[in-house]
């Protein structure tokens, strides 16, 4: 699969001592015999022709990805008209039972038949039930699920996100240069005019020639926003101050009202841009690659498997795969500390 790594991610990656492992390992190739360095030159010709055979690979996989995208498009256009209410799905289509469901029923038929009765009776006083229309607050509830959008969601974010009605993935089209855009389709709402809010991430599949053994694969480069048409007084990335001026001269007090920046979801749609140079400052490379991180996230898991994240069912297998990688690092820090070890046996003095 694509990557979503940035320029951003670069400087994330770097642990501190890898500059001088860096520079060690050039200094092992400088002392090789000169026959043998210049061998080891022919076999990094040979890796850099490799990755550019790998860039056109990951550019096979783009295209494979656009012609399985326009298979998958009926079965979400589905999933948006059931979760809007704009299709009722039929008794065939709701049939659906895990084997856990099926156990629970069986323990539970029991207890159900003796309650039987009572239930019945307070049917008869409570108030009639609801019929909601298509599934309430789905999308919302994926961002309160999903701890990546949830750090984002600000408490005036959620009556707008209320009004989301699907969330689409379109990639550039053939002989474009690669991306791909997240739409965000609302429904009619008192807060903005936009009917799609957009969100465009750049890619780049080729290495670099000055760092030509640095790829990995598809990176974002960058992104862009959109411009929401919001309602008078209801722009909730801006918030009003009022602050108090004195005159220098006259010593007279004034009121000014200005809008300052606001925290909220919405700011996704006006990133921070990429500089040309890469030259940024930390804090905008970092707020970069975490920008990345999402439209990766948005594209290769919400999207997709939207109603799994509704669920929760999930949640509980990326907090299973955590796991793994964190027992996987946990038995590497061990063998590391038992390596430190044996290298601490060996300086002990035995006459001591």
């Amino acid at each position: 699969m694509e990557q979503s790594k940035g320029k951003g991610d670069q400087g994330m990656q770097n642990p501190s001592g890898q500059s001088d492992r860096s520079a060690n390992f050039h200094l092992m190739e400088s002392m090789l015999p000169k026959v043998v360095k210049r061998r080891v030159h022919a076999l990094k010709r040979l890796q850099a022709q490799c990755a550019n055979i790998e860039a056109k690979f990951y550019e096979e996989v783009h295209e494979l990805e656009r012609k399985y995208a326009a298979i998958y498009q009926p079965l979400l256009e589905k999933r948006r008209d059931i979760v809007t209410g704009t299709v009722e799905p039929t008794d065939q289509e709701c049939e659906w039972h895990s084997d856990r469901e099926e156990e629970e029923e069986e323990e539970l038929a029991a207890e159900v038949k003796k309650k039987a009765t009572i239930e019945e009776a307070k049917i008869e006083e409570a108030v009639p039930e609801e019929d909601p229309k298509g599934i309430p607050e789905f999308w919302i509830t994926i961002f309160k699920n999903v701890d990546m959008l949830n750090d984002m969601l600000q408490e005036h974010d959620e009556p707008i996100l209320k009004h989301l009605k699907d969330i689409q993935v379109k990639f550039s089209e053939p002989g474009q240069p690669m991306s791909f855009t997240l739409e965000f389709h609302f429904e009619p709402n008192g807060f903005f005019n936009n009917a799609v809010l957009t969100k465009v991430y750049k890619m780049r599949s080729e290495p670099e020639a000055s760092e030509p053994f640095s790829f990995e694969g598809p990176e974002i480069i960058d992104c862009e926003g959109c411009q929401i048409d919001w309602h008078k007084e209801k722009d909730v990335t801006v918030k009003t101050i009022k602050k108090k001026q004195k005159h220098k001269g006259r010593g007279t007090v004034r009121t000014v009202t200005k809008q300052v920046p606001n925290d909220s979801f919405f700011n996704f749609f006006n990133p921070v841009k990429a500089s040309p140079d890469g030259e940024m400052d930390e804090e905008s490379e970092f707020t970069l690659a975490t920008d990345f991180e999402m439209g990766h996230f948005f594209r290769e898991r919400i999207v997709p498997r939207a109603v799994l994240y509704f669920t929760g069912d999930a949640l509980l297998e990326d907090e299973s795969f955590d796991e793994e990688e964190l027992e996987e690092g946990d038995e590497e820090e061990q063998d590391e500390d038992c390596e430190d070890d044996d290298d601490d046996e060996g300086d002990v003095d035995p006459k001591a």
